[in-house]
């Protein structure tokens, strides 16, 4: 837990997290973006790292966002209101059926113009699946996330399904890449929606920025 995020009370983000949260817009382009008036706390992520799996975790909800099925499925950024302090921006995933480095263009015109015209987003949480690590196309939205002057920080998902001695390597190696980066944030949360393990780490660093 970083220094700022110390002075938020964990019982006061749980409070908050396990409160009211609804959501209040869907879009499908930045011009459908819902007027700014609260915090906003992006996830990013590859298809299927988990993001909603993350977010229906951190509010104890099931079925918040939709968990779907099929990667690169969900394709407009869904807005959640958490108790009018905070909102959540739940992104389209990234990568899916990809190869090469680059990012489709539909996901990176539509998102780079978010990231980059949103004075209310105060920090991207960008998912990495703690199996694989961090990925090419995962590199290349880093890198975009500098160009955009955006503050991001990473959060592996999935750790239950590695063994501590593994998971400390993976740590070490996210933590490595994530130095070479001017926008990322100097700290890492490793969680697991399934195991509820490292949400409360992760609700006070939002809770902290809002």
């Amino acid at each position: 837990m970083s220094h700022e995020d110390a002075r938020v009370d964990p019982a006061v983000a749980k409070k908050l997290f396990a409160g009211e949260v609804k959501f209040v817009w869907g879009a499908q382009s930045v011009e459908g973006l819902p007027p700014q008036h609260l915090p906003e706390m992006a996830f990013a992520g590859r298809s299927n790292v988990g993001k909603s799996s993350l977010i229906n975790a951190l509010t104890g909800r099931k079925a918040l966002a939709r968990v779907s099925q099929t990667p690169g499925r969900t394709r407009e950024i869904n807005f959640f209101d958490l108790g009018g302090t905070l909102m959540l921006v739940d992104l389209p995933g990234y990568g899916y059926a990809k190869a090469s480095k680059e990012l489709a263009a539909e996901w990176q015109n539509m998102i780079f113009a978010y990231l980059r015209g949103r004075a209310s987003l105060k920090r991207v949480m960008l998912l990495i699946d703690a199996r694989r690590g961090v990925m090419d196309v995962d590199e290349a939205v880093m890198d975009l996330l500098d160009k955009s002057a955006v503050s991001y920080v990473i959060v592996l998902t999935k750790t239950d399904s590695l063994k501590d001695a593994d998971l400390a390597l993976v740590r070490a190696q996210v933590e490595a890449a994530a130095k070479k980066h001017t926008a990322a944030y100097p700290a890492l949360f490793a969680t697991s929606a399934h195991k509820a393990a490292g949400l409360e780490q992760l609700q006070c660093h939002m809770l902290a920025l809002a």
